[in-house]
């Protein structure tokens, strides 16, 4: 994923609202939305390259979203596939603390990372470029290729955008998420961040819905949580010029 907005206990009906962005190259195969044949508790999309995820949740009402830290030239570890990190915490019955603290214990195996695990009880957030394991408060947060609430630009319009959303409706639409997912604006020079890829890319990369030649928003993710539990994932994909397909699956867990 590139960019995250989690509203997390903040609506009286939905204790959890995820919006989220996968930001990849146009060629990287995927499959879409769908109960893993190989771990049918999963429900996630699936990078073909690697075989791990960028969002998923289970049968249990777990969740898990990873999102690279964008660090150029900085060494990418031992090679292992950051999503697996997602994939593994789905597949297991580990509460989320004690996970994150397996995944501290061998960080310097992967590149740079987030990493948000848990479910409606409890979500953590660890960082292999952060300072350490740390329980998200109830409120509305976003997360793109920093650090949880760094203040990018498009971080701050998605969180304000969710708030919004939150704030005005008693009930939660995914359309409206969707749209939020779908805002290309970009930001004025003087208020992108520099994170070493060069001004030219920081523009391309500026928006909420990313679009190039080469590397895209290749799907939206939106998760809503009820109050009894109730988990609808909805995705929709995309190609570098039309819609993909959307898909929706409604899981009922207990709420935890």
């Amino acid at each position: 994923m590139c960019i995250i907005a989690i509203a997390y206990r903040v609506h009286p009906g939905y204790p959890l609202v995820v919006a989220a962005n996968r930001d990849e190259f146009y060629d990287r195969p995927t499959a879409p939305l769908h109960y893993w044949e190989d771990q049918p508790e999963i429900l996630a999309g699936r990078d073909l390259q690697n075989h791990g995820t960028w969002i998923g949740v289970n049968k249990r009402g777990k969740i898990a979203v990873v999102t690279n830290y964008r660090e150029p030239g900085a060494k990418p570890g031992s090679g292992i596939s950051r999503g697996f990190l997602v994939r593994d915490y789905l597949a297991r019955e580990t509460p989320p603390a004690d996970y994150l603290e397996s995944v501290a214990a061998r960080k310097d195996d992967y590149g740079g990372f987030n990493l948000i695990v848990g479910s409606v009880g409890s979500l953590f957030w660890y960082s292999n470029r952060g300072g350490g394991i740390t329980q998200i408060n109830p409120g509305i947060h976003g997360l793109s290729n920093r650090l949880l609430n760094t203040p990018w630009p498009k971080v701050e319009k998605i969180r304000e955008g969710l708030a919004r959303i939150i704030d005005e409706n008693d009930a939660i639409d995914p359309e409206a998420l969707f749209l939020l997912l779908k805002d290309t604006t970009r930001p004025p020079d003087e208020n992108l961040p520099d994170t070493g890829i060069g001004r030219q890319w920081e523009r391309t990369l500026s928006p909420v819905f990313i679009t190039s030649d080469i590397y895209g928003t290749r799907c939206s993710s939106v998760i809503i949580v009820d109050a009894t539990g109730s988990i609808a994932f909805h995705e929709r994909t995309f190609d570098p010029s039309e819609y993909g397909e959307t898909r929706a699956f409604v899981l009922h867990t207990e709420t935890r």
